[in-house]
């Protein structure tokens, strides 16, 4: 049995983004950790591949391969707002954002840097790592629009509906974010290039769209224990009330 009181969870109180603006939180530097991590992994490991499955019925269906893993950042995008407010997912959305700059640039840099003459890998090297500034401005683009937009709609929803129905806003905020994201990174990256024909094209953001939008669903129950379990820790429950929604704004932060 725990003897400090301050150890103990609590219930969580209903606070607003300008209340706990500058306080110290015990778990949001891990869930920011978590997000980016997650997408930058993604990004590095499967967006560019397309990968293929023979189906019953279908038949052959294509797909991103990054898919299985990149929806993960947009429920833990969905955990810090409902969490930690719009403010606070405001900023990781911006850590991300600079990481996938970061990412970018390393890349190029370590890419373009002249291999020595006995290493055989460059060509290995340059396919895997060396996309092109178009897919990195369309994947910096589709996430910067895809997660801000995901955030706003489930801080506008848990105002609408009170803070009730957490599945209907995690999935309601999936289909907007999701949506907008596969819609632009895959014509924006890919569109006219080999290997990827108009017809593949949209079958893969068809797909992806459909495939991130199920895992939120399949997730939810996972969703809830996290969530619950932060509010529990951190003894709040924020509400977006009277929060600046600019994704440029800087209070309640």
């Amino acid at each position: 049995m725990p003897t400090d009181h301050q150890s103990e969870p609590h219930a969580p109180r209903h606070v607003t983004g300008n209340q706990i603006a500058g306080r110290q939180m015990r778990y949001y530097d891990f869930v920011m950790a978590a997000f980016v991590a997650i997408l930058l992994l993604s990004n590095i490991i499967g967006a560019a591949k397309r990968s293929e499955l023979d189906l019953p019925i279908i038949g052959h269906w294509a797909f991103g391969a990054g898919v299985m893993f990149f929806p993960l950042s947009y429920i833990i995008g969905d955990v810090l707002t409902e969490v930690y407010g719009y403010a606070r997912a405001r900023r990781v959305i911006w850590a991300g954002f600079a990481a996938l700059v970061f990412m970018a640039f390393m890349s190029w840099v370590v890419v373009s840097l002249p291999p020595a003459a006995d290493w055989p890998d460059q060509a290995a090297y340059e396919a895997v790592f060396g996309n092109s500034w178009r897919i990195v401005m369309a994947s910096i683009t589709a996430f910067w629009v895809g997660e801000f937009a995901n955030s706003f709609v489930l801080a506008r929803m848990k105002l609408l509906t009170k803070g009730r129905f957490l599945w209907m806003r995690t999935i309601g905020s999936t289909v907007i974010g999701q949506g907008l994201d596969s819609l632009i990174f895959y014509p924006l990256a890919f569109y006219g290039l080999a290997g990827w024909p108009v017809d593949k094209l949209w079958q893969v953001v068809v797909s992806q769209f459909v495939f991130k939008t199920a895992w939120e669903a399949l997730l939810t129950p996972v969703t809830y224990f996290v969530v619950n379990h932060l509010k529990r820790a951190e003894a709040i429950d924020v509400y977006d009330e009277g929060t600046e929604f600019s994704p440029f704004g800087q209070r309640n932060a």
